[in-house]
Order: C-alpha cells, then sequence, then structure tokens
C-alpha cells in the first residue's frame, strides 16, 4: 500500500505507485463524504500549517501548508520522534506550544485538544513578523543609543570629558575597543593625542602618536584630514603599527571601522571602532550608525574647545574686572565686599580700588549704570582711568573733575550713556593715630561713620553722576576717624535689596544703621561678612542689584 497527497491532505491509497495526483484528487473526492470534502478544502485553504494526531500521538492528517512547512510529517509519523526537534521535544515534554529555527524559516506553533483524545498542531509561519519586530527592536536601540550620546555629549562642555564621553559610549553597543585620535589643543605640540576605551577597563587611556605611525593606518590620515568619504570596514586590519593603541592582549582585531569626526567648526578627530575577530563585521546601517555618532562627538568636541577658549578669554577679562585684593597700608585696616548681579560671570557695575600713597591711601567706590557686561566694561573703563589720572592727580575733587572730562570726551560717549556714581577719598594718618578721610562725592550714597560708642553718623555728600555731563558739579566734605572708628562706604544694592516678607520692600538705610550699630567693634572684615550676610537674607534669593561696599578703620 501507498500513500498519496492530495492537496497537502494525506491518507493511505491503494494501488500502484504510478497514481497520478489528479487521480488521487478524483478517487479521494468520490470516497469522502460532502461535508468532509469540505472540511478538508477548508483546511487546505488556511494560511497556517494544520497537523492532527489520533489518541496515540500519530498523525492523521496535514493540509497543504503542513506540507510545506514540515515535510517531514507523513501519515502514521510518530510525533514525539518526527524530524522536527522542537515539535518532538513539545510533544514528549507535554507543552503546549513550540517556538524555534526550521528549514530557515521561525516556526511557531500551539497545541488544541480534540474528541476522542486526539489534537491538533497549528503552526505558523513567523519569520516575516520576527524579522519586522528584530528590525524595530534595532532601531529603537540605535535611537536610544543616539539620544543617551545626544545626551551625554551635550551636557558636556569640558574638552576632556567630551573625549571621554566620545570614547566611551560606543563601546560595547558598536566596538570592542574604540580610538580617537584628535590634535592637540591649541598652543601646544603638534604631536597627536589619543584616548582609548576597552570592555571591562576602569576607565579611558591617553598617549600620544607620531603621524608616521598614523600613516601607516589604512585611512586613518585621510579620516584626520576630514575628507568626507563613506567610513568603511577594515576587514582582518593589521594594528601592528598602533600596537601601544590597543589594549594588551587584545589580539588580532577582526574589524576595523575609521569615521571623521566632522563639524561646523572644522575637523575635530577620528574614531576608530575595532571588533574582535569572534565579532561578526559592521553591517550597512552599523556604519551610518557610525558614521551618525562620529559627526555628533566631533560636533560636542569642537563646541566645548570653542566654549573652552570663551572661558579662558572670560575668566582673562574676569580677573582684570573683578575688585583687587586690597593691600595692606600702614596705620589702617580695611575690608572690602562684592556682590555682583550676574551670578555667572561674577562682574558687573559696582565696584572699589585702593591706592597706596605717601601719607595714606587713595580710594574709589563706583556704581557705574547698567548691568552684567556692559556695566563691567565701562568700570574696567574708570577704573583704568583712575589708575593713569592718579598719577597726575591725587586731591580728590580735582581728580574726579578730570576723571569726568576723561568720560565726556570718549569717542564713544556721544552714542552711549556712560556716567557712574563715585566716591572718591584720601585717608591720611594722623599723628594721634587716627585718620583723615577728605572725600569727594559724585552722586553716590553718603558714607557712613561708626564711632566707638556704636553712634551712626552720615558724612553729608552730594553732586552729580561722573561723565554725564561736562559741566557736572561735585561736591567735598572730610571726616577724622579715631581709633574704634570706622567708615562704611557702600552703593545703592544694599540699601536698594528688595526682599523681606513681601519680597518687595527695601532693605533700606534704617535696617543698615542698625546693623552697624550692633557690628560696632568687630573687625572691618567681620563687619563686612555680617553686612552681606544680612542683606543676603533679606533677599532670601530674589534678584538683586550690584554690591560693593568698603570698610576702614584707624589700626
Amino acid at each position: 500500500m501507498t500513500t498519496a497527497r492530495r492537496g497537502g491532505l494525506t491518507g493511505p491509497v491503494s494501488g500502484g505507485g504510478q497514481t497520478s495526483r489528479a487521480r488521487v484528487r478524483r478517487t479521494a473526492d468520490t470516497a469522502l463524504p460532502a461535508d468532509t470534502h469540505l472540511a478538508r478544502e477548508l483546511l487546505d485553504g488556511l494560511a497556517e500549517a494544520v497537523v492532527t494526531t489520533d489518541r496515540a500521538g500519530m498523525v492523521t492528517l496535514a493540509n497543504t501548508m503542513a506540507a510545506e512547512l514540515l515535510p517531514e510529517l507523513r501519515p502514521g509519523a510518530d510525533l514525539a520522534r518526527c524530524a522536527v526537534p522542537a515539535l518532538a521535544r513539545a510533544v514528549q515534554e507535554g507543552t503546549e506550544t513550540f517556538d524555534a529555527e526550521h528549514h530557515g524559516r521561525r516556526l511557531r506553533g500551539v497545541r488544541r485538544g480534540l474528541a476522542g483524545g486526539r489534537h491538533a498542531w497549528y503552526v505558523r509561519d513567523v519569520s516575516e513578523e520576527r524579522e519586522r519586530a528584530d528590525a524595530l527592536l534595532a532601531e529603537r536601540s540605535r535611537t536610544a543609543f543616539l539620544a543617551q550620546a545626544g545626551s551625554r555629549l551635550g551636557l558636556s562642555l569640558h574638552r576632556d570629558q567630551t573625549l571621554r564621553a566620545a570614547v566611551t559610549l560606543p563601546v560595547p553597543y558598536l566596538a570592542d575597543v574604540a580610538v580617537l585620535v584628535h590634535r592637540p589643543p591649541p598652543s601646544t605640540e603638534d604631536e597627536p593625542r589619543w584616548i582609548r576605551y576597552a570592555e571591562g577597563d576602569p576607565g579611558p587611556a591617553t598617549g600620544i602618536g607620531d603621524w608616521g605611525t598614523l600613516e601607516s593606518v589604512p585611512g586613518l590620515i585621510e579620516a584626520l584630514e576630514g575628507k568626507a568619504t563613506e567610513p568603511s570596514p577594515r576587514l582582518n586590519a593589521e594594528l601592528a603599527e598602533l600596537a601601544d593603541v590597543l589594549p594588551e592582549g587584545f589580539g588580532r582585531p577582526g574589524t576595523l571601522l575609521i569615521s571623521p569626526m566632522l563639524s561646523a567648526g572644522g575637523l575635530a578627530g577620528a574614531l576608530v571602532l575595532v571588533r574582535r575577530a569572534d565579532r561578526a563585521g559592521f553591517d550597512q546601517r552599523e556604519i551610518e550608525l557610525a558614521r551618525e555618532f562620529a559627526a555628533r562627538a566631533g560636533a560636542a568636541l569642537a563646541a566645548a574647545e570653542l566654549y573652552g577658549e570663551q572661558a579662558h578669554l572670560a575668566r582673562v577679562l574676569q580677573n582684570s574686572l573683578l575688585p583687587p585684593d586690597l593691600p595692606s597700608v600702614d596705620g589702617m585696616t580695611l575690608a572690602g565686599g562684592y556682590r555682583a548681579a550676574g551670578d555667572s560671570l561674577r562682574i558687573g557695575g559696582d565696584f572699589y580700588d585702593l591706592f597706596p600713597t605717601g601719607a595714606g591711601a587713595l580710594f574709589a567706590l563706583g556704581d557705574v549704570c547698567g548691568k552684567g557686561v556692559g556695566a563691567a566694561v565701562l568700570t574696567g573703563r574708570v577704573r583704568q582711568s583712575l589708575q593713569t589720572l592718579r598719577l597726575v592727580e591725587q586731591r580728590p575733587l580735582e581728580l574726579m573733575r578730570l576723571l569726568n572730562r576723561a568720560l565726556v570726551d570718549a569717542p564713544d560717549a556721544a552714542r552711549r550713556a556712560q556716567f557712574t556714581t563715585l566716591l572718591l577719598g584720601t585717608l591720611t594718618r594722623e599723628p594721634d593715630g587716627g585718620l583723615l578721610a577728605r572725600m569727594a562725592g559724585g552722586g553716590h550714597p553718603a558714607p557712613l561713620v561708626v564711632r566707638a560708642d556704636g553712634t551712626v553718623e552720615q558724612v553729608r555728600m552730594g553732586g552729580m553722576p561722573v561723565g554725564a555731563l561736562a559741566a557736572a558739579r561735585f561736591v567735598e566734605a572730610e571726616v577724622r576717624l579715631y581709633r574704634g572708628d570706622l567708615l562704611l562706604a557702600y552703593t545703592d544694592g544694599v540699601t536698594g535689596a528688595r526682599g523681606g516678607p513681601s519680597e518687595l520692600e527695601m532693605f533700606g538705610a534704617a535696617r543698615l544703621r542698625q546693623a552697624l550699630a550692633s557690628g560696632a567693634g568687630l573687625p572691618p572684615a567681620a563687619l563686612v561678612d555680617r553686612l552681606l550676610q544680612r542683606v543676603d537674607e533679606w533677599l532670601d534669593g530674589q534678584v538683586h542689584d550690584d554690591i560693593a561696599m568698603l570698610v576702614v578703620t584707624p589700626a
């Protein structure tokens, strides 16, 4: 007896082996009841394989799709010992499902119980579904990698931090070892630098190479020259020339991928990704991903270098604009306090200066118009002008008039407001150990004197801002300081600080007097700290104007 298959349904058929498929179909059609014939036609039309078994687990029926996906199954075959390992294992273990590769396809099967102890297995080809799912997962993984990389690179504005991020992020996702070759920062030697990170390393390693060695690595010099070539894998690459760069014991690399790190600011370096010999090479998607990452890393590195240059320039300018450390002057004790409205740069429009003289010292405290960088620039101009003019004139009133003329006659005075309130004064040592303060005022808040007994006095001042008008009028006053007395000069950022319970009330002159009176007898530095603390507590984190103060007392 032989078997014949009809439309994928198999069963015993008597007769010779030469019976044609059409004859078997006609014989089966005439032998089956109409409803059974219809059921099998329906099974043959299904997009999934259907295999039925009897009570003993023998195959009794297999539809067309089963014949295609599971050609090993024949009627009478024992599923527990069939040539489909995953299905046989499922039958033996009594599980209801299986999922496995078979003949290059991904199959997924589910068992359902039938009447009389029989069973039916429904098997689907899920290869395309799995490919789509794998592709979606891979795309999500790539998107997540780029998002993480963008976040890490974007948050780093320090050049060394950016280099470390750029070389650690690709490992192990893209490579087993990442090497970033870059040019040194400006004003340093021209030898190329490298930074390397390998999976399992505690941190990146760095070193200095030479151009001759780098030229022997195919494609590296081209990448460092910024040539817009497509990155390509270097299969079976020998990196003997870079033996010092690769980790010890790494062995022969399997695949090498070099990507230029280009950005809008120019070439930043070259990223070398190395995979071990037992790891698959780079496919096209991975090459594109590596190129995208290298471009982002290059842009981040260029931004970090630009930021570093600007930060260095800002520090240099900032150091020249910040109030100086007060020098020691015989016969007096001095202290200064400063708070800039712009905390990011720590520079502003309030300032103080002190210059020792033969008889004592010359001091200046002022508040230029505006805030931030613009005010700081004008502050620098006023201070530089004072530095020069004091060499020819040290009398406060005459010196203020010379400064006023210098500001008014400046080339850009007509197109920008550049004036400052100013307090200029000389401190002269007295034979009795006291000090004589002779001061000129240019629209600045009047200084306060705290006597040894805690009494607070205001020095009567006035005048017009310096640099506002060529014919501006200024006033002069003098005051004597005895042992235990002190003089406070301050800017209106102190009394004008808004805060308190309503967050709008000004600190005011009354609170300043109370703070001074309660601090009578304190050293100047301690008193300055006390006043700044009181103002900070009043502000409670609110935005404030620039603040400067200068305290002097006989030593």
